[in-house]
């Protein structure tokens, strides 16, 4: 495995990045997911998506199972270098749920109509 010198310098405050998964042409948020170092440089060797599960405590290919696979067309780092943005070609849908984003629970607050 080729080693990125430069991904040390994204975890110097948490072991775990949040990673803002965007749809590459509609920039549509289509998830938020986590990488430890080893998912990124997966992340980047592969050209595919690989995130570290909190639950389980494992990596884990984003589509590997379902097909629904996340081609990377870009990474960026924030300001900050604790955040990533992830530019994909989504292929089926980015929810576990089915739906293409996991962004489809509208909150409501007090005052504001649905």
């Amino acid at each position: 495995m080729e080693t990125y010198a430069f991904i040390d310098g994204y975890f110097q405050k948490s072991e775990l990045l949040p990673a803002i998964i965007q749809e590459d042409g509609s920039g549509e948020v289509l998830m938020l997911a986590y990488m430890n170092r080893e998912s990124f440089q997966k992340t980047l060797e592969t050209g595919y998506t690989w995130f570290y599960s909190r639950s389980r405590k494992e990596l884990w290919n984003k589509g590997a199972t379902s097909g629904h696979l996340q081609k990377v067309v870009s990474i960026y780092g924030d300001c900050d270098q604790d955040t990533l943005l992830v530019t994909v070609k989504q292929t089926g849908a980015a929810c576990h749920t089915g739906s293409h984003s996991c962004f489809f629970n509208r909150i409501v607050g007090k005052g504001e109509q649905e």
